[in-house]
């Protein structure tokens, strides 16, 4: 893989999960009270991953670059943070979870 491919790959990689995170989102928006809640918090914070990486590539700076990552770091931990509680919560089945994110293991 050449330098060239990397950048490409964590974009395109960041805008799938963007998607399933959208995915996620609607099926979250149909619960009442706490399932909507918790959905648009996840609906913020992992679509905002992938689009600050793009703004990130055109960082005014180096400094700017870096800074950029830092709080993309920031949201990947929000979201992991919001999907490990709609987990808990059971607000949507981990089954469900597992076929929106394509988890399932390939023999």
């Amino acid at each position: 893989m050449n330098h060239e491919q990397k950048p490409r790959d964590i974009r395109e990689r960041t805008f799938n999960f963007a998607i399933r995170i959208g995915k996620l989102c609607q099926i979250l928006d149909e619960k009442p009270g706490v399932g909507r809640t918790l959905g648009q918090q996840l609906l913020c914070s992992g679509t905002f991953i992938g689009a600050n990486l793009e703004e990130a590539q055109a960082g005014q700076s180096k400094a700017d670059f870096i800074h950029k990552n830092a709080i993309i770091l920031k949201e990947a931990r929000e979201t992991l943070y919001w999907l490990r509680l709609v987990a808990a919560t059971n607000i949507i089945s981990a089954e469900k979870l597992i076929e929106v994110f394509n988890l399932k293991q390939k023999n």
